[in-house]
Parts: C-alpha cells; sequence; structure tokens
C-alpha cells in the first residue's frame, strides 16, 4: 500500500540463464508491464512487473547499479540482491531510451535517499550516545548538587533528562520500525528465493517441454516432408488429370462435330431418292440429248458433204465463168472492132 508508481512501459521479461549465466530465459511468454515505484516505507526505489498472479521482477534499485543497452531495443541490469541480471526488450528505441533515462533518475533519487538515511543513522547514534554522558553528568550533577546544593543546575539537569528521554523514545520506535522493515526484507527475500527456484524449476520444465516440442517438431518437419511429396505427386496426378481432362473436352468437341456432320448426312439422306429421280431425269435427257447430238453430228457430216460438194461446183463454176469471161472478153473485142470498123465505115461514108 505504500508503493507510488513513478514511470510505466511494457517490454518482454527475461532473466539470465542461473546454470550457464550466459543464455537469456524469457520470464514472461508476452510483453507485460514494467513499472518504477517508490517505496514510501522502506523510503527506496523499486522495479516490479507482475505476469497475472505471478512476481516476475521485484528489484531494488540502488546507487551502485548500472542499465546496459546492449542493443537498439534490449537492455539489462544486474541485481546483487535477487542474485541474477534481468534483461528487457522493448518494441522501439524510443521506449528503451526513455527507461534508460529514468533508471538513471531513479538511481540518483536512490542515492540522495540513501544519503539522507545514513545522516539519520548518525544523527541517532549521536543522540543514543549522548543520554549516557547526559546521565553521567546528571549524576555528577547530582553529586555537585548534593555537594554544592545548587537550584539552578538542577532544573537544567531536569530539562536535559526529560529531551534524552524523548530522543531514547525515538530512537527506540525507530530501532524497531527498522527491525520490520528488516524483517519485511527477510520475508521478501524468502519470497525471491522462492521464486527462483519455482523460476528454475519451470525453467527445467520449459527445458524438457523444448526438448519434447523440438522432437515434435522433427517428426512434424518429416510429415511436412512426407506430404510435400504426397502433394507433388498430387499436383503430378492434377496436371495429368486436367490434360486428360482437356483431351476429353478436344473428343467431345470433335464427337460434336461428327454428330452434326451426321447430322447433316441424315438431312442429306432424306432427299437421296429425290435427288436419285432428278438424277433419272437429267439421265433420260442426257441420253436423249446425245441422241440429238449424234443426230446433228450425222446433219453435221452431211452438211459438211454438201459444203465440199457446193464448193467443188463453185470451183467448177469459176472455172466455167472465167472461160466464159475469157470468151465474153473476146466478143467484147470483137464488138469493138466491129464498131470501129462501122464508125470508120460511117466517116468514109
Amino acid at each position: 500500500m505504500g508503493l507510488v508508481p513513478i514511470f510505466t512501459t511494457r517490454a518482454h521479461v527475461f532473466q539470465i540463464d542461473p546454470s550457464t549465466k550466459k543464455n537469456w530465459v524469457p520470464a514472461s511468454k508476452q510483453a507485460v508491464t514494467v513499472s518504477y515505484f517508490y517505496d514510501v516505507t522502506r523510503n527506496s526505489y523499486r522495479i516490479i512487473s507482475v505476469d497475472g498472479a505471478k512476481v516476475i521482477i521485484n528489484s531494488t534499485i540502488t546507487p551502485n547499479m548500472t542499465f546496459t543497452k546492449t542493443s537498439q531495443k534490449f537492455g539489462q541490469w544486474a541485481d546483487s540482491r535477487a542474485n541474477t541480471v534481468f534483461g528487457l526488450g522493448f518494441s522501439s528505441e524510443q521506449q528503451l531510451t526513455k527507461f534508460a533515462e529514468k533508471f538513471q533518475e531513479v538511481k540518483e533519487a536512490a542515492k540522495l535517499a540513501r544519503d539522507k538515511s545514513q545522516e539519520k543513522i548518525e544523527t541517532s547514534k549521536c543522540v543514543c550516545e549522548t543520554p549516557s554522558s547526559a546521565q553521567a553528568s546528571s549524576v555528577n550533577g547530582t553529586d555537585d548538587e548534593k555537594a554544592s546544593h545548587a537550584g539552578p543546575a538542577d532544573t537544567h539537569l531536569k530539562s536535559e533528562n526529560d529531551k534524552l528521554k524523548i530522543a531514547l523514545t525515538q530512537s527506540a520506535a525507530n530501532v524497531k520500525k527498522w527491525e520490520i522493515e528488516l524483517q519485511t526484507l527477510r520475508e521478501s527475500n524468502a519470497r525471491l528465493t522462492t521464486a527462483l527456484q519455482e523460476s528454475a524449476a519451470s525453467v527445467e520444465q520449459w527445458k524438457r517441454q523444448f526438448s519434447i516440442c523440438r522432437d515434435e517438431n522433427d517428426r512434424l518437419r518429416n510429415k511436412i516432408d512426407e506430404l510435400e511429396e504426397q502433394c507433388g505427386e498430387i499436383n503430378r496426378e492434377k496436371e495429368k488429370n486436367s490434360q486428360l481432362k482437356r483431351r476429353i473436352e478436344e473428343l467431345e468437341a470433335e464427337l460434336r462435330e461428327k454428330e452434326t456432320e451426321l447430322k447433316d448426312l441424315r438431312k442429306q439422306s432424306e432427299i437421296i431418292p429425290q435427288l436419285m429421280s432428278e438424277c433419272d431425269y437429267v439421265s433420260e435427257k442426257l441420253e436423249a440429248a446425245e441422241r440429238d447430238n449424234q443426230n446433228l453430228e450425222d446433219k453435221v457430216r452431211s452438211l459438211k458433204t454438201d459444203i465440199e460438194e457446193s464448193k467443188y461446183r463453185q470451183r467448177h463454176l469459176k472455172v466455167e465463168l472465167k472461160s466464159f469471161l475469157e470468151v465474153l472478153d473476146g466478143k467484147i473485142d470483137d464488138l469493138h472492132d466491129f464498131r470501129r470498123g462501122l464508125s470508120k465505115l460511117g466517116t468514109d461514108n
């Protein structure tokens, strides 16, 4: 109830492995709250972190402690009272810097508190030593008083004795208070020792669990390798299936084309009788045409014969006509001669 919060942050808590003094052992499974507190009752400063119901850090800061940054996000300090080294892993370098600055401030405050406590202890020691000498002086004074019967000195000694009694009472109360604080510290150390032993047992348990997890991890890796190999085979089978599927689709497409062709052929087969009848009709027409063609060829041959005969006749006629023309020319010449003769006779007459 005498703890006053000063600064709070979140970090992953680690402790040094007590067996190796080298490896870090995680004290928390996740980031937890780490706070600076001022203990009003003991006039001290402490770093406390709790994970659930378990206290994982309860470190009283002394002026001799040093917080060291070992990386950009990790820092540590040694606690000789807890006989361990605490490590904190932060999520950012800024958080680590703030924590380190606050550690330095709290360490300075702890140094001032220690100096004040030492001054109070020295003052109490001086007060504790004063009563015996004062009592001796009081006794001597009493003897002197008895010897000299000095009244004012007796009054002064009584007032001094009263003051010394009050100081002794306060010293006794302070001693009792310190004894209570010492007993509290012992109980706290006992709890911390128990917690440390529990942590050591937990570490061993974690080691066993880690070994079991590592074996399980190896087994799972082997299983994963087998599954990956099976997946490879499955992928190859899938590839084959996809190829077969594509081939089936191609065959189905070809089958549809063949079915379409078959339908066309069936449609064509339905008109085959009509085509046959038309073919017979055309054949008859063709035969008739062939007969007509034969007749025409016969006519052409007869016409060719007639043409040859006419050509022969024409040549014969040409010959006869030429001879006739020659005779005619002779006659015409004779006629001209006759006309000239007549004309000459007419002139002579």
